[in-house]
């Protein structure tokens, strides 16, 4: 009987796990990058962000979800320490929302979400409604294994053992500890807190033991954080780091008032909740995080100073002969899909300002020719071959995963930016072959064609700039410029494509120095095109925004 009693119990706990993880996936599908959108924008301030945190958390019903997106927000520079401690803080109270939805007991209403929920999923064509209907799905296979689980705990009673053994553990220490390893494991206070709560609904925890468990599901829910941080910058560790600084402050903290005033705060639980005592530890649950966030919230950024006496120094600078190494996506960091579009983006930034500076510096090659400068833009080549390479493996990579709604729509567009990068660095290796074959062949240029070389390359760095900054940080503020300067880089290219014709017939300048200027200068030109594919890549992934693009196109050119 034992053993069938064992079985029900962990086929429930399977389903509740399985239910949440398809809920948590289906709204970060559906939701993701909106929310991920409002998690960027809405953090300018500690208050704020931490409003945030609440309500970002309380949808996606994942606090490690959240505080892994905001790790990798600190480790790509989109968010700083004193904006993430806020988000964080938020969190903490937002995962709460889980356990109080179990304490209501919808599992009778379960079948029905599993059948919208599979109807939407197998009947309905529409993306949005698939995913919709996974969160449906999610929440009634969630509640399924809850009644699934509850009724084996309930039997549970009837084995004498049982009950024996669960009012043997009488020690806080060893509650906490219980608590936390569990939810290491599981990598969800949520779930350990749901089945702290059924395991009291069922008699088998008293309710002072089950509030230090739930102490230990605070500790155990930072380790996916902590792991998320391992391979990235400091800032991220720092990060992860105040995630469990103030879960063990906080821990801490309610163990000494539960240590000295427990009659008090199962008299205010009993007050709040009445005699149910799932309601009880639910309600203690969310209780306990919002006080930790009042008493910690003023002192955030004593907290974030910390975290820098613990993790000294600045991370590396990674020079151009050491940095074959991507810094943003890959090593041994947690996967997340509601991140993975950022953290190729970055890479792509990334690789985008380093193919940028390359072709600076093999136009300055061109000029000077410094042997080292040359040298140097063949070395960054390599670099650039290596991250075109692993970005674009990346992007295979998670092509093939469920990714948000809108995430998934950019994918294709960024395999085209990989490409328009790539084709960047190329003619910055083009020009340096150029300064190697002028000095092999001691060839000069006239001052008129240097400066003619060196307007044209202003103009196209301006629109290299821009372009990157459009498409990087989303940011249209120069969309007319941009399509302004590739019309003003055209005409350059047929004027000084003329203006080297004309030297020519002046025997002014050498055929060969005269074809590798003319290389140049069409070189140049193709670097605009490409720029411009760059800045409006993920835009053409949006109908909607792809149709502005021509109207502002057509407007511009007449």
């Amino acid at each position: 009987m034992a053993a069938t009693i064992f079985i029900t119990l962990f086929g429930g706990l399977g389903l509740f796990l399985f239910g949440m993880n398809i809920m948590s996936s289906g709204i970060e599908k559906a939701a993701g990058a909106k929310l991920r959108k409002i998690l960027e924008i809405f953090t300018t301030n500690k208050y704020t962000g931490m409003l945030v945190g609440v309500i970002f958390t309380g949808i996606i019903q994942s606090s490690s979800a959240c505080t892994v997106m905001v790790v990798t927000f600190v480790n790509s520079g989109i968010m700083n320490l004193y904006q993430a401690v806020g988000v964080i803080f938020g969190a903490n109270i937002g995962t709460t929302v889980t356990s109080q939805l179990v304490s209501f007991n919808l599992s009778q209403y379960a079948p029905v979400f599993v059948f919208l929920g599979v109807v939407m999923l197998y009947f309905i064509k529409k993306s949005m409604i698939k995913k919709v209907g996974e969160i449906l799905t999610g929440f009634g296979v969630l509640f399924m294994g809850l009644s699934i689980m509850s009724g084996a705990m309930n039997e549970f009673k009837d084995i004498p053992a049982v009950p024996q053994f669960f009012g043997a553990l009488t020690s806080p220490f060893l509650a906490i500890l219980i608590g936390t390893f569990i939810t290491a494991v599981v990598q969800s206070s949520s779930v350990t807190v749901s089945i702290i709560l059924l395991m009291a609904n069922q008699g088998l925890l008293e309710l002072p033991i089950s509030l230090f468990m739930i102490l230990g599901c605070n500790i155990g829910a930072c380790c996916s954080a902590m792991l998320a941080s391992f391979s990235g910058k400091k800032n991220a560790k720092r990060a992860a780091l105040i995630h469990l600084l103030f879960n063990i402050f906080g821990s801490v903290l309610i163990y000494l008032v539960l240590k000295l005033f427990m009659p008090q705060v199962i008299n205010m639980l009993t007050a709040v909740s009445g005699d149910n005592i799932g309601r009880q530890v639910a309600n203690a649950h969310t209780i306990f995080k919002i006080a930790q966030v009042v008493v910690f919230l003023p002192f955030s950024s004593l907290l974030v100073k910390l975290t820098y006496l613990i993790i000294r120094g600045d991370d590396q600078k990674i020079g151009y002969r050491e940095n074959m190494k991507l810094k943003y996506i890959g090593g041994n960091n947690i996967f997340s899909p509601a991140t993975a579009v950022i953290e190729a983006t970055k890479e792509l930034e990334r690789m985008a300002l380093l193919a940028s500076e390359n072709l600076n510096r093999s136009m300055n090659a061109l000029i000077t020719l410094d042997e080292e400068d040359i040298q140097l833009v063949y070395e960054t080549e390599q670099n650039i071959n290596f991250l075109n390479h692993s970005i674009t493996d990346y992007l295979v990579k998670i092509s093939q995963v469920d990714l948000p709604v809108d995430d998934a729509n950019l994918i294709g567009s960024l395999f085209h930016v990989v490409n328009d990068i790539e084709r960047i660095g190329d003619h910055a290796e083009n020009v340096a072959d150029a300064a190697v074959k002028r000095k092999e062949k001691n060839l000069s240029f006239t001052k008129e064609a240097q400066r003619e070389l060196g307007s044209m390359l202003d103009m196209v760095n301006t629109l290299i700039r821009y372009s990157i900054d459009m498409f990087a940080n989303n940011n249209e503020e120069h969309m007319e410029d941009i399509i302004r300067l590739e019309d003003a880089v055209d005409e350059k290219e047929r004027e000084l494509q003329q203006a080297h014709v004309d030297r020519l017939t002046r025997s002014e300048c050498s055929p060969e120095a005269g074809m590798i200027f003319s290389d140049i200068v069409s070189g140049l030109e193709r670097v605009a095109d490409h720029s411009i594919n760059i800045a409006f890549a993920t835009m053409d992934a949006d109908p909607k925004k792809a149709a502005a693009r021509r109207v502002a196109d057509q407007i511009i050119r007449i």
